[in-house]
């Protein structure tokens, strides 16, 4: 019997060819590392249950409660050519992660197209988290830490810095996605109800459904 969650969120990775989304989502749904990935052609799928806080007071000891969510997250290839394709993908998602690479000043300079489409095509409750990826790559940086936090801010967005190589922050960046959104439905700022949100009841309620898994690949060398 597959373990029980209480609701499960859509996810979806955004941003330019070669900033290591794919690796993101394989360190964080399967704790691996590839220095050679099949190029995305498309979408690729991956799922995750995570623990989430119930609020951020501090626990009291045996007592604390930590509800499960599951993941559903797809990562868009980043080719233009697949634009038309992965924009049907925005819809729907409760929260996005938006990837640049460090090293590679060309990927953040294409944060404010990807970020144009991204708001064009999410639902307005979405929350979005800014992704520096390649830390461990420090030597190599193109794009001071500094420069994401300004970015993130000016629009409103969470910001982290992540390696999909040495698993740094991986976790952390999908779970602070996931935490907001759980903040959300606490809140009554999101409908659970409202699949048009990117959340389905859990696995035990009525109605539940699994998306299946869509990906075709290709072969190439990436670095993540």
């Amino acid at each position: 019997m597959s373990e029980g969650y209480k609701y499960l969120f859509k996810f979806i990775i955004i941003g330019d060819t070669g900033v290591g989304k794919s690796c993101l989502l394989l360190q964080f749904t399967e704790q691996q590392f590839t220095h050679t990935h099949e190029l995305t052609i498309g979408v690729e799928f991956g799922a995750k249950l995570l623990e989430l806080k119930e609020n951020e007071a501090p626990a009291i000891e045996g007592n604390e409660t930590k509800p499960k969510v599951k993941l559903q997250i797809w990562d868009t290839a980043g080719q233009e050519s697949f634009r038309s394709i992965t924009r049907s993908y925005y819809r729907g998602a409760a929260g996005a992660l938006l990837v640049y690479d460090i090293t590679r000043a060309d990927t953040f300079k294409n944060l404010s197209k990807w970020l144009e489409d991204a708001r064009q095509h999410l639902n307005k409750n979405s929350t979005i988290i800014l992704v520096g990826n390649k830390c461990d790559l420090d030597a190599k940086r193109a794009v001071a830490k500094e420069e994401g936090k300004e970015f993130a801010d000016a629009n409103g967005l969470l910001y982290i810095e992540t390696s999909s190589k040495t698993s740094d922050n991986v976790n952390k960046a999908f779970t602070m996605v996931a935490q907001e959104i759980y903040r959300k439905i606490r809140n009554n700022e999101i409908d659970p109800n409202d699949e048009s949100n990117g959340i389905k009841l859990g696995s035990s309620q009525p109605g539940h459904i699994s998306l299946p898994r869509d990906s075709h690949e290709e072969q190439s060398s990436c670095s993540c």
